[in-house]
């Protein structure tokens, strides 16, 4: 299943809609709920997502005469439901039942409940309470014609994703049993010989808990706690997925939070019925343009999750939410661009937190479907407004987008790049990614994210940013992907580590020093910038490296400083394609022309040719079986001409190639093909 049946169920339409809380309101107030749900076009919502508490007083004890008449009216309005099991919060009668579900922090401090996601991963009990209530809740509704698609949990590992309680400790010993056999192949990966660290005794081990005062736990057992936290969850969801696949054939999701770190999502899609993810809008840290760039790199990475395919955006705001340390509301305009520029990424469909904005509880300031001030707002005007555009958006529904350019994304590289003791803490595992993406989506060049050991033959270019470790396959499939005909840029330290966080001797970049025809033999981080020759006046900044060319042709070199005159930017010719190393991270200007270089050696071309690009304008371009729809989402203070021909969706009129997308607006033309 997927989400084509979804969307089939949904008449062929894109889904609209968002969470809905109604446990929290009078009955009273219910249809009224549904009567402004059908106003909007509104015709999925997700159902029961913490209702726990509600449906389960005492244990064993079921309260479900309020869900079952939620459930009726909501399908005889002809609203379809994303029916949630409740697991994400556990009621406080549970949690004074079975303290030792409570997960304990890295300092050994017990956390307490009153909030959400109040529990150890690894708690038999919990396992045990949230089996029971998915397999009840599974039974009643599995006929229930409003139920749609099954949402587990949610948003798993937002505030519990490491326990280090006794628990966590056996189910960790157990995971490292799983995965090394013995103790003699756990201590070789380990490098315990360091720090007289090796164990006899698998009792011994124990999580990577707050060590010595001032000093460092051992790097490959904390790498291996971040692999065993992501699978400790992911276990727990494949268990309330699989009571539910055996009660139902409709599918299953869990929503995902894009770059989230502590699950590695390439692991998780693969569990998945079809691919849903929540975005907010970060406000702040991200620079001018970065909170637009945020959300269009999201939308990339879900898109590339799915595997190309259609997939669900499970919530995002219509305006301000509650958690950054300052909410500013959105701008005109700003809620119907977020929403389409998901749309344009590949969703086929837009939802929210939440239908009706709480009057009580930790997020009553969080925006809504339906705010403070009721429907006379212009926030309703323009969720209205919303529904409409994605009604009439309705033919764009199974189209995907296709990327000539792929960037490498691992999550265990991730992990192991930002432990400590590393040459420098300015070397982050989305620091380079997110500049090139950046650099790629400013000239509107489709993105997708990929394993790096996974297929590469659908791309030109792919981008391998910052990748520390790697596996096996990294370095071969990298090779087979440039001997084809591919261009690849690998930026500096990649390649370093193997799985276990060993260094690959023999002189950096370990996995791809004979593909780049570069070896290096230190590392030399920058305090301050140096100039590089034989770019436009170029500087570099946070890094350096005493690099030799091996076999590749040297383009760029350090202009000053102890290692002037040794190759920053090099290019190496492996069979019919090209193998580029960057060593340092370039200013602005120039890693922009790097950019622009590496297209024109591939041959990628943007979705659309526009002369004088402004800041702020988002090209995208979906496909479908007999037309082409262009998404043309300006950001930017002033009007921009999109030179095609066809109509466009939101307004029916057609659209000629003087024709200008107003500032702060959105088109979407379908091109005949």
């Amino acid at each position: 299943m997927t989400l084509r049946a979804v969307t089939a169920r949904l008449g062929g339409k894109l889904a609209y809609g968002g969470d809905y809380n109604p446990e929290q309101w009078p009955e009273s107030v219910w249809r009224e709920d549904v009567a402004l749900m059908k106003e909007a076009k509104v015709n999925l919502v997700s159902l029961g997502i913490f209702s726990w508490a509600k449906l389960e007083p005492a244990e064993k004890e079921y309260d479900f005469g309020w869900l079952d008449r939620v459930l009726d009216l909501l399908h005889d309005n002809g609203i379809a439901v994303d029916l949630a099991n409740a697991s994400a919060s556990p009621p406080p009668w549970f949690s004074r039942r079975y303290p030792d579900s409570l997960p304990v922090d890295v300092n050994g401090q017990r956390r307490w409940y009153g909030a959400r996601q109040a529990f150890c991963p690894s708690s038999p009990d919990y396992r045990t309470a949230t089996a029971r209530l998915t397999r009840t809740i599974g039974e009643r509704y599995t006929s229930h014609p409003a139920v749609t698609m099954w949402h587990v949990h949610n948003e798993y590992g937002c505030h519990n994703w490491h326990c280090y309680c006794d628990t966590s400790a056996e189910a960790f010993r157990t995971w490292l049993r799983d995965r090394y056999e013995n103790l003699d192949s756990l201590n070789e990966a380990w490098g315990t010989a360091f720090w007289s660290q090796r164990y006899y005794d698998w009792a011994e081990v124990i999580p990577p808990r707050t060590p010595a005062y001032n000093s460092f736990a051992n790097p490959t057992q904390q790498l291996d706690y971040w692999r065993f936290s992501s699978d400790e969850l992911l276990d727990c969801f494949r268990a309330e997925a699989d009571i539910l696949r055996e009660l139902s054939d409709a599918p299953v999701t869990t929503n995902f939070m894009t770059f989230f770190k502590p699950l590695d999502y390439w692991a998780w899609a693969a569990e998945q019925d079809l691919i849903s993810n929540d975005h907010y809008r970060i406000v702040e840290g991200l620079g001018p343009g970065g909170a637009t760039h945020d959300l269009a790199m999201s939308g990339d990475l879900i898109r590339s999750l799915a595997g190309g395919e259609p997939w669900l955006l499970m919530e995002h705001s219509t305006s301000a939410v509650n958690w950054q340390p300052r909410n500013p509301a959105k701008g005109p305009g700003q809620l119907r661009r977020d929403s389409l520029t998901h749309v344009a990424k590949g969703a086929d469909g837009a939802l929210f937190f939440q239908w009706r904005q709480s009057k009580a509880g930790a997020e009553k300031f969080h925006s809504a479907l339906v705010p403070h001030a009721g429907t006379d707002s212009q926030l309703w005007r323009d969720v209205v407004q919303l529904g409409t555009d994605l009604e009439n958006l309705e033919e764009v529904a199974g189209s995907t987008v296709r990327a000539q350019v792929a960037i490498t994304v691992d999550w265990e590289s991730w992990w192991a790049v930002e432990l400590d003791s590393h040459p420098s803490a300015d070397v982050t595992g989305l620091g380079e990614l997110r500049r090139f993406h950046r650099a790629l989506w400013e000239r509107g060049v489709a993105c997708d994210f990929v394993h790096p050991d996974h297929d590469l033959s659908a791309y030109r270019l792919v981008i391998v940013p910052t990748l520390y470790l790697t596996g096996g396959e990294a370095g071969p499939n990298l090779t087979e992907f440039i001997e084809a005909g591919g261009t690849t840029l690998v930026t500096y330290f990649s390649g370093i580590v193997d799985h276990n966080d060993h260094v690959r001797l023999g002189g950096y970049p370990g996995a791809f020093r004979d593909l780049l025809g570069v070896r290096v033999e230190e590392f030399n981080p920058l305090l301050e910038s140096v100039r590089i020759d034989g770019l436009d006046d170029a500087t570099g900044t946070v890094w350096s490296e005493a690099a030799t060319a091996t076999t590749a042709e040297v383009l760029a070199t350090y202009g000053d400083g102890p290692l002037a005159g040794r190759p920053v930017l090099t290019r190496n010719t492996v069979g019919d394609g090209q193998a580029w190393y960057l060593g340092t991270r370039l200013d602005a200007a120039n890693h922009a022309a790097l950019v622009g270089r590496l297209m024109q050696a591939s041959g990628v071309e943007p979705v659309l040719s526009i002369a004088d690009w402004p800041e702020g304008l988002d090209v995208v371009e979906r496909v479908g079986a007999d037309a082409r729809y262009l998404f043309a989402i300006n950001g930017s203070d002033t009007g921009v001409a999109i030179p095609v021909r066809g109509r466009d969706l939101l307004t029916g009129r057609d659209w000629v190639e003087s024709d200008s997308v107003g500032a702060g607006a959105v088109a979407v033309i379908r091109i005949a093909v």
